[in-house]
């Protein structure tokens, strides 16, 4: 299953992707990231902690604005 990065402070995300069978690694600063198949994390913090520069290939989605159904949903989308 795909490994996907969630922002500390998106402790719901993080719970709905296990209960769908992700593996969910907490992204605590930009080295985190390393390894993810996709990352989630607040819009406020996507530049901030360098995760929306080429520190990774993968997906970033910001969970702005979204609930942690939607989320689950585009992770799914794009893996």
């Amino acid at each position: 299953m795909a490994v996907i990065g969630v922002e500390e402070a998106l402790t719901n995300v993080q719970e709905a992707l296990r209960d769908k069978g992700y593996e969910v690694k907490t992204i605590q600063n930009e080295s985190d990231v390393q390894g993810c198949d996709c990352c989630v994390v607040t819009g406020s913090e996507m530049n901030a902690m360098g995760i929306n520069d080429t520190m990774t290939k993968a997906p970033v989605i910001d969970a702005k604005g979204m609930s942690a159904e939607d989320i689950v949903k585009e992770v799914a989308s794009r893996m």
